[in-house]
């Protein structure tokens, strides 16, 4: 094996080699922490190398410095992915899960209103960033020959067109089809692919800050009485990466408190605007990108009043 020497580990991913996208904060470093406990080699792929740091020091504490690699990605680029998947290949000798959680908040404001540009970044991290980490992990799975994992992000707002921003509700539903289809296309290689449907996970993506505000508005819309954490999903995760799922593909699974058994409205509700301009039910119109570490892009303040 070229790479990094490691002491063999123990757990339900014991020996296996993961690559988790967006792996730096939020979701993504819960599972990569988890997986870690378990045993597994982790690649983190992320763009933002600050918070990227960060979580090598926790794995340090973990003492398991020795199976995590991290490489900067661009999800949206594809040399970045297929860099990525090498990277994994080259440290850790193989690959058996890859975990596409790479996301942005993206395109906000009203349909009529958002840029072109902004409409198609989005879709460029939310679901052009995870095609190519199935084609990229699924070409290095099948040449391994020896099956597979694939999981992916997508979202409750995925399953309604009112729990999300249009254009991320969009991808995040484009997520959840790609994922059957690839399920079905891998399924004789004995590679699974499944999705995760989050609802209101506490991250830096979601609380930006104002982490006990939000934390007190999750614990408002959903029926469970506490708000949902990383680690909810990354259990998910550790489910779908290990041998004990190894019938389940095609699947999305919700991991949401009860939010969408309650029937999720997580779009701002206004009155009527007294006059035919939507983009009043908007904060403002722009591009939000996220923990990447890149600055929103404020296009357009809506009018008060």
């Amino acid at each position: 094996m070229a790479g990094k020497s490691q002491r063999k580990p123990e757990g339900r991913l014991a020996g296996k080699v993961a690559v988790i996208t967006g792996g730096a904060s939020g979701m993504g470093r819960a599972t990569a922490l988890r997986f870690l406990a378990e045993g597994a080699s982790v690649v983190i792929g992320d763009m933002n190398e600050a918070t990227a740091k960060e979580t090598l020091g926790l794995v340090a504490k973990l003492g398991a410095g020795e199976r995590a690699a991290f490489l900067r990605t661009n999800v949206a680029d594809e040399d970045d992915v297929a860099a990525l998947i090498e990277h994994a290949l080259s440290e850790f000798g193989g690959l058996d899960v890859v975990f596409n959680n790479a996301g942005i908040g993206g395109a906000l404001g009203s349909l009529l209103e958002i840029d072109v540009e902004d409409w198609d970044a989005t879709c460029a991290v939310l679901l052009r960033g995870v095609f190519l980490g199935i084609k990229h992990g699924g070409r290095a799975l099948k040449k391994l020959g020896r099956g597979g994992s694939i999981i992916n992000t997508a979202s409750v707002a995925g399953l309604s067109g009112g729990a999300g921003p249009a254009c991320y509700s969009a991808c995040k539903a484009g997520v959840i089809n790609l994922s059957k289809a690839a399920a079905l296309e891998f399924a004789p290689l004995r590679i699974r692919v499944n999705a995760i449907c989050p609802g209101g996970i506490l991250t830096p993506l979601l609380h930006r800050g104002r982490e006990e505000q939000t934390k007190q508005r999750l614990e408002r819309l959903q029926p469970w009485p506490a708000h949902g954490r990383g680690e909810h999903i990354a259990n998910a995760a550790l489910f779908l990466a290990s041998d004990e799922s190894e019938f389940v593909t095609g699947e999305a699974i919700v991991v949401d408190g009860g939010l969408t058994a309650a029937g999720p409205s997580l779009a701002r509700h206004r009155p009527a605007p007294p006059s035919d301009d939507i983009a009043q039910h908007f904060d403002f119109v722009g591009l939000d990108w996220g923990s990447t570490g890149k600055a929103a892009v404020v296009r357009k303040l809506a009018p008060k009043g």
